[in-house]
């Protein structure tokens, strides 16, 4: 009985195994592709990775950094928007600048003031002053000349009269009265003269070191506000109200690097795309006035034509555009710039990957 029970359960065992191999065999149908692989459109096209970049007569995109380093006190873009030449993108904290800016026009101020007061000597006050004393001087010296003649005469018709001390005395005070009158008359000159022409000089270089002080600061207040540089369109912005940036740029959490803090664009009716292609190719390449190029956009059937712009004549090395990380093999890659018109019905945007056939006309 038991050898029978262990006959049925082999028999079973066998049996769903059998069953089994045959369900898990089976492959189930392969699904259509979603899109169709971009295939290449020339006989003997040349195959590309592309990026998609704002239009522009020489680099890539426009990456504005900061020159001055402080918190950001406002963000007055937003992603997206166009702005013009000079339109103020964001602010920096500048309270520090902005107090060292005024004392430095204070300074200078204060300068200027100093510079007019020498200019506008002498004050009419001051000169009446040294005509006074100088009045004051030569009265004193009439006075002290009677006394001496007086004492002078009275010695000659009796010496007995007046001592010599006392005649002494009395010539000493003319001789002090004529150089007082001197003094006072030589500074009566000197005021009427006004400042003198070194001291002007010196403080006309003064105002002008701390005008050039003050218009430096005032240069350097500026940059606490970043404008656009250009007409464009604000692709990017890594900036937000009480971050902390440098000249480095902001700080990026998810790449931890420093990124710029706005990325531009110039206006986009059109873009370009940057071909990157393999310097093993680059011989296959046709003659710049026969080159004919297609854009095809990932994860779709569309495909752009593409107007040939120019080949950025250096050969760089290959990246990995995901993440822009230099590949471990040397491989380099040539650098060829297309434009085209921003297509109505599809969304592209800079920085978008795209595959690119290079052919010939």
């Amino acid at each position: 009985m038991r050898e029978r029970v262990i006959f049925i359960l082999s028999a079973v065992g066998l049996a769903v195994a059998l069953v089994s191999a045959f369900i898990f065999s089976q492959q189930p149908a392969a699904e259509a592709p979603v899109f169709k692989p971009a295939a290449n459109p020339y006989p003997k096209g040349v195959y590309a990775n592309g990026i998609i970049e704002s239009e522009q007569t020489q680099g890539e995109n426009i990456n504005i950094y900061p020159e001055v380093s402080g918190p950001i006190t406002q963000v007055l873009v937003a992603e997206g928007a166009k702005v013009h030449k000079g339109d103020p993108l964001l602010t920096i904290d500048d309270s520090v600048q902005r107090a060292t800016a005024e004392q430095q026009r204070a300074q200078a101020e204060a300068a200027l003031a100093v510079l007019e007061e020498l200019k506008a000597e002498p004050r009419p006050e001051t000169l009446d002053v040294s005509i006074a004393q100088v009045d004051n001087a030569r009265a004193l010296l009439k006075n002290t000349q009677d006394q001496l003649q007086k004492q002078q005469q009275s010695y000659d018709l009796d010496p007995r009269s007046v001592s010599l001390e006392a005649l002494d005395n009395a010539r000493n005070a003319e001789k002090m009265a004529e150089t007082n009158l001197k003094v006072v008359e030589k500074q009566y000159i000197l005021t009427k003269a006004g400042a003198w022409i070194y001291d002007i000089q010196n403080q006309e270089r003064l105002y002008t070191a701390l005008c050039k002080a003050y218009a430096a600061s005032a240069a350097l207040l500026a940059k606490y506000v970043i404008t656009a540089p250009a007409d464009g369109v604000v692709l990017s912005v890594q900036a937000t109200v009480g971050s902390y940036v440098s000249p480095q740029g902001g700080y990026d959490a998810y790449t931890q690097g420093f990124n710029p803090l706005i990325v531009m664009g110039t206006p986009q009716d059109h873009l370009a795309v940057r071909a990157y292609v393999d310097e093993i190719l680059v011989p296959r390449l046709a003659d710049p006035a026969k080159i004919d190029a297609q854009m095809f956009i990932r994860g779709t059937d569309v495909h752009v034509p593409l107007t040939f712009a120019r080949v950025q004549p250096y050969v760089s090395p290959k990246i990995e555009l995901s993440n822009e990380r230099q590949e471990r093999v040397d491989v380099r890659v040539l650098p060829v710039i297309f434009r085209f018109e921003r297509p109505k019905s599809l969304n592209v945007y800079p920085g978008q990957l795209v595959d690119v056939y290079v052919g010939e006309k």
